[in-house]
């Protein structure tokens, strides 16, 4: 980095916001995607819209690389920059400026945590569905880039289903504005969407408005316990079939169901094939029913345990047992590669059972959770990165996945992205015609290529 270009950008934002230090270039080298370190040549933390179309135009003009960062919780190695680069950190903009109770919506800049979010507007007896496994960290800006997904996905749908509306500063530092509290809008493209799962590299958000919908008044949490793989598939399936659509339908194997329990103490038998996490919600009336419709496929299917919680606290502590999963299997060995392989929901049996016998295959660890309603699962690796031998393994392991999820219909990624981890996969998925629409794309919004270069393609 020249340093005329870093007093540029310290003018902008002002010297302790300015970060160049090695100690500080350290922490933003790194996200929560194993093997991957990339330190940026600079980071620097706005705090307004205005910053950020300066510091882009600023960078447009001097060809310098720009990656945005929230919180670092991204699995595919999405925010990291290089020395070539720099970060911009959003958790400055961290104000939630409207909640809008005529026309259902929230307004908040990019840096707000996603559970501040849920305690702002549920203290409204308002409701913002999406709940990602990071939720009490990851940012409201990376949950858009990336489509984040979470637990009530099956129901509720992600994040792209509640983007009402963005502001966007592009790679030339200009404000692109899509969207807004209108609940029809069909005039041109849908840029929203197209923004949304970008991961940074075709803009910036600066503002986003999301839909909200009013609080269910009532819940029911359920955890099932079954001897069986394929009896727990199958009671997924059924439970759809009999016309219930619950919030929560989540799935732990009998790898990490013995993880929990050695690190949270919530019961869990380990003499079980699989675990359902299962919550109804909605009005009191239909949440009895299907709570009872519920239980019924279940026991049809032979279930060895069936738990209700008859408090909100044993609903947490039932619901601790998926909260905790991923914590439980990262605990055991130094690395942890947490994959979101996607498949249909009829294909969930056979995806598990592959990712077992690839496991033995290539004497792995993997331990398989996620969420069963929607089909995506997340096969969790336990491993070492400094045993080269057996990352070559997992790696391998995770070709054979993500290729069989091809095959059955499925996709690489489900909410985790494309970044540098998966991007050798795509054109598998998406084919020549899918890489060159997408390239093209990219061109359109960034012909400079200054936006999170090296990512997804």
């Amino acid at each position: 980095m020249k340093e005329s270009f870093i007093k540029e950008l310290t003018a902008i934002v002002g010297p302790e916001h300015t970060l160049t230090d090695r100690e500080s270039l350290v922490c933003y080298g790194y996200d929560s995607t194993p093997e991957l370190e990339n330190r940026p040549g600079a980071v620097v933390l706005p705090a307004s819209e205005e910053d950020i179309c300066r510091i882009l135009t600023l960078c447009h003009n001097a060809g310098v690389p720009v990656t945005a960062r929230g919180s670092g919780t991204n699995l595919s190695g999405g925010s990291l920059g290089d020395a070539h680069s720099i970060v911009i950190q959003t958790s400055r903009l961290n104000r939630i400026i409207e909640i809008d109770e005529e026309n259902l919506t929230a307004t908040v800049e990019p840096g707000v945590v996603t559970s501040a979010v849920h305690r702002a507007v549920e203290a409204k007896g308002l409701f913002y569905p999406p709940d990602p496994g990071s939720m009490n960290i990851s940012t409201m800006g990376g949950n858009v880039a990336e489509n984040s997904g979470g637990l009530r996905g099956l129901k509720y749908g992600v994040t792209a289903d509640y983007v009402m509306g963005l502001h966007t500063v592009l790679p030339d530092g200009s404000l692109l504005t899509t969207g807004g509290k209108a609940v029809k809008d069909v005039a041109g493209y849908n840029l929203n969407q197209l923004l949304v799962s970008s991961e940074g590299t075709l803009g910036i958000f600066s503002e986003i408005t999301v839909k909200l919908i009013p609080k269910p008044q009532a819940k029911k949490t359920m955890l099932v316990h079954f001897p069986e793989l394929e009896q727990a598939a199958l009671a997924v399936s059924h439970i759809i079939a009999a016309r219930v659509i619950p919030a929560t339908l989540e799935f732990m194997d009998r790898v990490t169901i013995k993880c929990i329990e050695e690190y949270a103490r919530v019961g869990l038998p380990l003499d079980v094939d699989a675990v359902l996490l299962i919550e109804v919600d909605g009005h009191p009336a239909v949440v009895e029913e299907e709570a009872a419709a519920v239980r019924q496929v279940c026991e049809r299917h032979r279930c060895s345990s069936f738990q209700t919680a008859a408090t909100a606290d044993e609903a947490l502590k039932l619901a601790t047992a998926r909260r905790v999963a991923l914590s439980s299997l990262a605990r055991m060995k130094p690395t942890t590669i947490l994959e979101d392989a996607t498949v249909p929901r009829s294909c969930i049996a056979p995806m598990v059972k592959l990712i077992q016998e690839t496991a033995r295959k290539y004497n792995l660890t993997i331990g398989t959770f996620g969420h069963a309603g929607d089909g995506n699962l997340h096969p969790t690796c336990l491993t070492d990165e400094r045993d080269k031998d057996e990352i070559a393994r997992a790696h391998k392991a995770f070709e054979e996945i993500f290729d069989a999820a091809i095959a059955m219909g499925g996709t690489i990624t489900g909410e985790h992205g494309v970044g540098i981890a998966k991007k050798k996969y795509l054109p598998r998925l998406v084919g020549e015609s899918g890489i060159r629409v997408m390239r093209g794309i990219k061109q359109a919004f960034d012909p400079a290529g200054i936006l999170n270069p090296g990512k997804v393609f």
